[in-house]
């Protein structure tokens, strides 16, 4: 692999891993069309380091707010109370056991049926239906008008059932994040919080696919440090732009935009499967 096409990876990777369009669906698309192989494990590892890193940039003050609030947490429970006020007065605390809670189910279902999951990654036919999925999902959210309940309304049903989502987002074609930020709106929650927690939800789900793939021998790598490097670091500015524009898209409430082209890609994935 040279530079350039680590580049380009890089780029994709950052691009398609927050635009509501899933990166796994086009990855498997992209190798079937263009006879790609895998990129290596390290330098994959290091493709989501760099992604990681652009929700970690985004969103470096509310993950202030919520370890400063953790630690913290002793004293204000005090004043508080009881743990229910202290949760229905700090939104920070709140969210961080949102956090938690909905990070439950996805490792769970990550855990139980990762080997399964692999298996369908050969699959365009799947990735072509599950694109439809995503794309019908998106298109649903255009009929939410009314102002959704803030963090402080938001309930631990409803991040387990979004956390369950964000699990089944496994599956190549549903995009993990268009996924879970059209379940939290069709539960009502607000769409400026729903983006978020979407976004804060997937830090753990993502820290916990890397510590997986550490624990592997699989980390041997003939790509030179500076081709991985760029790679990595383009993974982390294209995601940070385009993490930045999908919060400014569902703020505006206009998630469905992304729909007619997973509907295309889809299709386009269907009719090659058919066809091959």
């Amino acid at each position: 692999m040279n530079t350039i096409e680590a580049i380009v990876l890089g780029a994709i990777q950052g691009l398609t891993e927050f635009l509501p369009v899933s990166s796994s669906g086009h990855l498997v698309l992209f190798q079937n069309l263009f006879g790609l192989k895998e990129p290596e494990l390290l330098f994959d590892i290091c493709l989501h380091v760099g992604t990681l890193a652009a929700v970690l940039i985004v969103f470096y003050r509310e993950i202030l707010d919520i370890l400063t609030a953790l630690v913290q947490m002793p004293g204000r429970l005090q004043s508080a109370g009881s743990i229910a006020n202290l949760l229905a007065a700090d939104r920070s605390i709140r969210m961080a056991l949102l956090i938690v809670v909905g990070s439950i189910p996805t490792a769970v279902i990550g855990l139980l049926f990762k080997e399964i999951t692999d298996r369908l990654f050969g699959s365009l036919t799947i990735v072509g239906c599950m694109l439809l999925v995503t794309g019908t999902l998106l298109w649903l959210t255009r009929a939410i008008r009314s102002q959704g309940r803030p963090v402080e309304q938001t309930t631990l049903k409803n991040a387990i059932v979004i956390g369950i989502v964000q699990g089944l987002a496994i599956l190549p074609g549903i995009s993990r994040s268009g996924s879970t930020i059209a379940t939290a709106l069709f539960l009502g929650v607000d769409r400026t919080v729903a983006g978020r927690y979407s976004f804060l939800l997937s830090i753990p789900a993502i820290v916990g696919a890397l510590a997986l793939s550490l624990d592997t021998p699989e980390l041997h790598t003939t790509i030179p440090l500076g081709t991985i490097l760029a790679g990595s670091v383009v993974s982390a500015a294209v995601g940070w732009l385009a993490l930045v524009i999908l919060l400014r898209v569902v703020d505006r409430g206009q998630l469905h935009r992304f729909a007619p082209y997973c509907w295309i890609v889809g299709v386009i994935t269907l009719v090659i499967a058919w066809m091959g």
